[in-house]
């Protein structure tokens, strides 16, 4: 999550458990620089770009290594605050609440995050809100400043920050819920269609959790399917895109297009730009401006070559994308600008074009043949 959610919900959690022992004000911004400790991360020295995008959210958002080193920080803040000497039991179960919540919370989001490293490499990522909410955040941020306003601790504060918390909590649940009505929504449609997907990941579209983008993937292609959480088919969009995966051909043995391919679950397309093949993640961004999008082998005369990878920057939403969410959220259906040109209705995806999940697997699988454009 964003970094303002992160330390608004490690103050709740430093004043909910050590408020009554230190003020709410300085529970609020010890906990709120626990709550952004993990994200420290993004100083570690790495390797290249995909090394940096992949390794983030390893080691400091690990449960173990966070139950590890609550000790010695909690140590640390018990000879520091006079106020904690004899309450270590809380202030360890501080430091552990507000680390471990801001990894758990970043574990909802769809990049992926190593909780059980180094138990465990596989990142977890369930996708079921997006980085930025605000409704999510409000709560939360209600409360931190209010603590940041106190001295003393009253009862009234204990039962605000008590709601809030338990606020943010249930919207989650919401999240979850909304996340499974969406991928049922799409399956259903898929059905109907005849298509059954390899994959499917439902990610809310940017700072809602009403609006849903599906992502569907069946072979060398791959469905965004935009859907409402209420309303009938006739309020969804599809925008069928190329994965152009006979470009794995060029990639065999390419560190950088592998990585990025485990750590995307499969979510990925590639594309070839100029003289260089491109790879790039499914999950974040729309389509095509998806926020990690990496060059990782380039031509050299008659020969394909890995290359340092590099991070490409794409454009973010502009106002027509603000207008095609807000009409969408309010069930006026728009059609996405950015994808027109890949829009697809029912019919179409029911077409001759779109081969079985399983003939284009054995297509792709047969195929290892480099084909450049």
């Amino acid at each position: 999550m964003d970094s303002l959610t992160q330390f608004v919900l490690g103050a709740g959690i430093g004043v909910a458990v050590l408020g009554p022992r230190v003020g709410p004000r300085r529970a609020a911004i010890a906990g709120g620089l626990l709550g952004s400790l993990p994200d420290l991360d993004v100083l570690m020295p790495s390797s290249d770009a995909v090394d940096a995008f992949v390794s983030h959210r390893g080691l400091s958002h690990s449960l173990v290594v966070q139950a590890v080193v609550t000790p010695i920080i909690g140590e640390g803040m018990t000879r520091f605050i006079a106020a904690l000497r004899r309450q270590r039991l809380a202030t360890y179960a501080a430091v552990y609440l507000c680390l471990a919540t801001h990894a758990l919370l970043d574990g909802l989001t769809v990049y992926g995050t190593k909780l059980l490293w180094p138990l465990v490499m596989e990142p977890y990522g369930v996708g079921s809100i997006f980085i930025i909410d605000i409704l999510y955040t409000l709560p939360l941020l209600v409360v931190a400043v209010w603590a940041l306003c106190l001295r003393q601790w009253t009862r009234r504060m204990g039962v605000v920050v008590g709601v809030a918390l338990a606020l943010s909590s249930a919207y989650q649940a919401w999240c979850f819920g909304a996340q499974r009505i969406a991928t049922a929504r799409a399956e259903s449609i898929l059905l109907r269609a005849g298509i059954t997907a390899e994959r499917m990941l439902a990610i809310p579209t940017p700072f809602n959790s009403y609006f849903w983008r599906v992502i569907a993937l069946h072979g060398d292609r791959y469905l965004n399917i935009y859907l409402p959480l209420f309303g009938g088919p006739e309020r969804t969009t599809i925008h069928d895109h190329p994965r152009n995966l006979d470009l794995a051909g060029c990639l065999m043995g390419n560190a950088a297009y592998e990585r990025v391919a485990w750590f995307s679950r499969g979510y990925y397309r590639l594309d070839q730009r100029g003289d260089e093949i491109t790879v790039s993640d499914l999950r974040m961004g729309l389509t095509p401006d998806y926020v990690f999008q990496y060059a990782v082998a380039q031509r050299i005369g008659d020969r394909v070559q890995a290359m340092a990878p590099r991070r490409i920057s794409s454009p973010r939403g502009g106002w027509d994308d603000i207008k095609w969410l807000f009409a969408n959220i309010t069930h006026t259906r728009s059609v996405r600008a950015r994808e027109g040109a890949a829009w697809v209705g029912m019919a179409a995806l029911t077409g001759a074009r779109h081969k079985t999940t399983d003939q284009k697997t054995m297509e792709l699988g047969n195929s290892s043949t480099c084909k450049l454009r």
